[in-house]
């Protein structure tokens, strides 16, 4: 938690509530035991008029939970933003040694992806890339359409059925060359197909001129946890699929292992109806 000077030096550079929020959840979170406003007020040296609004706001939207006695606590969604934190950290650590492996094998550029918050886009959390002059080039952070990208097409793909309807419906179908898929029914088709094969290839579709093939990564409740991607120029990787396709499975696999996933049947599309 930082001290009064440093508060006093952040709020300086930034939005005075905000720092405030910040200050609140900092506050909170180091105590062992609930803070009452006034504890609040006294140890943040603001008043209790100005923190009022905030804690209640920040209650209820549950990152507070306050006490029948009037005290402060982390509420459900600030605990389950750290766990979500947690859980990607751990995964970027566990998979980071395969996609190595995997980059050395390919000689591509390997991603590891993830369903954006906002359930609308994939997201890259770790990349390892290629040593070619001519390799395909993304950083971590960037997102990508999730009808258009291998990687975006797997995750929705390994979906539960009704939220794989609803992102479906979701999606806005915006058209990146003549091989991107712009209509409902094309995409559904496609889920399928990739279900059933337990991977995804994508050739041209986002950019020309690059190509993808993805394999998904479950945890240990066999829930889609991420997705692994091998990229490259479509020259190099669509005369490859095959055997691309049987890496990035086992790659994938071996991941979903270290995660804690456990299967007597090795196809995912059986785990995914």
């Amino acid at each position: 938690m930082r001290t009064m000077r440093e508060r006093a030096v952040f709020a300086d550079g930034g939005h005075r509530a905000a720092n405030r929020v910040v200050d609140i959840l900092e506050l909170v979170a180091a105590g062992r035991v609930g803070l009452p406003l006034r504890a609040i007020s006294a140890q943040l040296e603001a008043p209790k008029s100005s923190l009022l609004p905030l804690l209640r706001a920040l209650t209820a939207r549950q990152y507070l939970a306050q006490s029948q006695a009037g005290e402060y606590r982390l509420g459900p969604r600030a605990l389950e933003l750290g766990a979500d934190a947690a859980s990607q950290l751990d995964l970027v650590g566990v998979a980071r040694r395969p996609l190595v492996e995997l980059m050395r094998r390919t000689g591509e550029t390997v991603f590891l992806g993830v369903l954006a918050a906002d359930g609308r886009s994939m997201v890259y959390v770790d990349k390892v890339e290629s040593g070619h002059v001519i390799r395909y080039a993304a950083a971590v952070g960037d997102r990508r359409p999730l009808h258009a990208t291998s990687s975006g097409k797997a995750l929705l793909a390994f979906l539960p059925a009704e939220q794989r309807e609803r992102a479906v419906k979701a999606v806005t179908l915006t058209r990146h060359t003549e091989r991107t898929v712009t209509s409902v029914s094309a995409l559904r088709a496609t889920l399928a197909d990739i279900r059933r094969t337990g991977v995804s290839v994508s050739v041209d579709e986002f950019v020309l001129g690059a190509a993808g093939v993805t394999a998904p990564v479950f945890d240990r409740e066999g829930r889609v946890a991420a997705v692994c991607t091998v990229g490259g120029p479509t020259e190099r990787l669509r005369l490859r699929v095959r055997a691309l396709s049987a890496d990035v499975r086992r790659t994938a696999a071996v991941i979903s292992a270290q995660l804690g996933h456990r299967t007597s049947d090795n196809h995912p599309a059986r785990r995914s109806s």
